[in-house]
């Protein structure tokens, strides 16, 4: 074992000891980081090469700093998205709301699809969308000034940028001054706030004291971006078209209420996770 596998390992047991949730993967890659190497390399370093600023990056995740904020990197799907303090850190979860949009949307057949992101924070979902549904337009929507200069960089940085249109404002008011955009779009996609105010002091340290608060509660019940979504979808979206809202686990009951028939939703449902945790409704424009 080389210098910087034994100091991986004490490294590891550091972050354990202070309730990370994945100690060894963190280690590795703030050390693949520091170094300069992928971790699948890291039995390459020589030990003259160790460069101690790795325990100054290892404090930092140990007082609970996110990952993503000292290495300034994201990987979502197929991108690394640079992102930091004052925007929300894209999680593994997400991806797989984003996986159900790119199939529904292939499955609509459409030629060129309209589709907008709305509480857009980093583009990580609409870069994505754009990276994997080739002919598609994509409208991001953010309204936080910190987190709009992080979505900006990531689409300017990407190969499908000429396809993205970031707008600064309110997702619930996505389009309001100019609705010649009614009735268009094919998918509305969101990944929005939704921790009740009451369930501050149980938002994990990386989330409640790092990630901006705006993308994190909204309301007491943690809901009312999602209604003020619910009304945008259904004034956005054409006959047929599909919405998709990620959610809380504890709100896989209530959602789907939230898109019900009497709004003008159908085949409302809700979906689990990779952890077969519910994360995510969908809901259809009826009129088709």
């Amino acid at each position: 074992m080389n210098l910087l596998l034994a100091e991986v390992a004490q490294a590891t047991q550091r972050l354990a000891a202070a309730g990370v949730p994945s100690p060894r993967f963190d280690a590795e890659e703030l050390a693949a980081y520091v170094h300069n190497v992928k971790r699948s390399q890291l039995h390459t370093v020589k030990d003259a090469d160790f460069d101690a600023r790795y325990w100054e990056a290892v404090s930092r995740r140990e007082a609970r700093e996110p990952l993503q904020h000292i290495t300034g990197r994201a990987f979502f799907r197929y991108l690394e998205l640079e992102v930091g303090p004052g925007v929300f850190v894209p999680r593994p979860e997400t991806e797989t709301v984003v996986e159900w949009a790119i199939e529904a949307v292939r499955e609509m057949d459409v030629a060129e699809p309209l589709v907008v992101d709305l509480c857009s924070g980093s583009g990580a979902i609409a870069l994505a969308l754009a990276q994997e549904l080739p002919r598609s337009s994509v409208h991001a929507f953010e309204l936080d000034e910190g987190a709009l200069e992080y979505t900006r960089r990531n689409i300017e940085a990407s190969p499908d940028r000429a396809r993205v249109t970031l707008h600064a404002g309110d997702a619930t008011r996505a389009f309001a001054d100019d609705r010649s955009w009614d009735g268009r779009f094919d998918l509305v996609i969101s990944n929005p706030p939704y921790i009740p105010l009451t369930e501050w002091e149980y938002v994990a340290p990386e989330a409640r004291d790092h990630d901006p608060q705006m993308s994190l509660f909204s309301g007491e019940d943690g809901l009312d971006t999602i209604r003020g979504i619910e009304r945008v979808a259904a004034r956005l979206l054409r006959p047929g078209g599909a919405v998709v809202v990620e959610h809380a686990d504890q709100q896989g009951g209530q959602v789907p209420w939230i898109f019900n028939e009497e709004r003008g939703w159908t085949d409302t449902a809700d979906h689990r996770d990779l952890n077969n945790r519910p994360r995510f409704t969908t809901a259809r424009r009826a009129g088709s």
